[in-house]
């Protein structure tokens, strides 16, 4: 149902990029409606193949987590690391969205922004959560030099 709800409302605010679930974690018992627990999901970086970021985050169960209505904790930890020949589609642009999702039904969202490190030749991707009025400071980063691959 939640994955409808979100669906939906990607449709109406513009298609975001979908990420894929690895896995799950119960970490609550709930007696109604889905536990709450800890998702892994994994997406590509839109404009730089070869790239593949895994992202760990909490999901609120319950009655409202199963309608899509409960809001979702800030905390998150990502994970990116290079799966093949590293190539750009486009030009890069520091702190550019390559990922959002809403971890609320309204106001809040959890994203993850692309920078370049041109001095180190190092793509540094940082993961976290806003809202409205007020966002978090609880933020991961992590970081991919870039190097050849196989015979490349």
């Amino acid at each position: 149902m939640r994955r409808l709800i979100v669906g939906l409302a990607g449709l109406l605010i513009g298609a975001p990029l979908m990420a894929e679930e690895i896995g799950s974690v119960d970490t609550v018992f709930k007696w109604l409606g889905p536990n709450h627990k800890i998702v892994v999901e994994a997406f590509d970086d839109p404009k730089v193949r070869g790239v593949t970021c895994y992202l760990s985050r909490a999901k609120t169960g319950g009655i409202k987590g199963g309608l899509g209505l409960a809001e979702d904790r800030a905390e998150a930890s990502i994970a990116c690391r290079q799966v093949g020949p590293i190539s750009f589609v486009g030009k890069l642009e520091d702190g550019e969205e390559v990922f959002k999702e809403r971890t609320s039904l309204v106001f809040k969202t959890m994203q993850v922004v692309r920078f370049f490190d041109q001095s180190r030749n190092t793509l540094v991707y940082l993961v976290y959560s806003d809202r409205v009025i007020e966002g978090s400071p609880q933020n991961a980063v992590t970081a991919i030099p870039i190097l050849p691959w196989g015979r490349q």
